[in-house]
């Protein structure tokens, strides 16, 4: 089994999840995006994105890379790499984007702190695909520090509409907002706040 292959009861029945929702942000303070990332969320509507991989390269991963900007490139971005965490209950395959506090560019490291799946249209079946990949990067988190006890974060998003979750032990929170990338001082305001709060 792959991670897009779960659906949220098997989440529960595998691996005691318990799904609830909420409103995962308040009060974020907004940030102001460079000309850069204007022009490159511009010409990614003029030229459009009709699939999930050119959603993601061109949406999704010039937020990232303003983000990581914005933070003196502190932590790592993988792109398109498998967290094979456990062949035997199907925490495996290709996760579309995650991050993490190590500095080491070559292959995963812990701490992963947030994952970003990408999606044609299917934003509420990218959750639960988020969802299967958070419960691996908190295994993947534990596994090399047995004392890690930080929130994980997610996002299934189609570059135009990001919806968020959050993984604190066994509780899996779907975020109620959802925001937009015409909105974009709002969602790096979301992303620094994940980074602020998971160092």
């Amino acid at each position: 089994m792959l991670y897009a292959q779960f659906t949220a009861r098997q989440l529960e029945q595998t691996f005691g999840i318990k799904f609830q929702a909420e409103k995962l942000f308040q009060n974020i303070e907004m940030i102001a995006p460079t000309a850069w990332l204007l022009e490159a969320i511009q010409r990614a509507m003029d030229i459009g994105f009709g699939s999930e991989k050119s959603r993601s390269e061109r949406l999704v991963s010039p937020v990232l890379s303003e983000l990581s900007v914005l933070n003196q490139n502190t932590f790592t971005i993988y792109s398109g790499l498998n967290l094979d965490v456990d062949e035997v209950t199907g925490l495996k395959g290709e996760c579309d984007f995650i991050l993490s506090f190590s500095a080491i560019k070559d292959f995963i490291k812990a701490p992963i702190f947030n994952i970003v799946e990408a999606k044609k249209n299917d934003i509420e079946g990218g959750t639960i695909q988020c969802a299967a990949q958070l419960i691996a990067a908190q295994r993947f988190n534990l596994d090399d520090n047995p004392d890690f006890n930080k929130a994980i974060y997610g996002c299934s998003t189609t570059g135009v509409e990001w919806r968020f979750l959050k993984l604190e032990k066994n509780i899996l929170t779907i975020g109620l907002d959802r925001f937009y990338i015409n909105e974009v001082k709002k969602l790096l305001g979301v992303l620094q706040h994940i980074i602020n709060i998971s160092r």
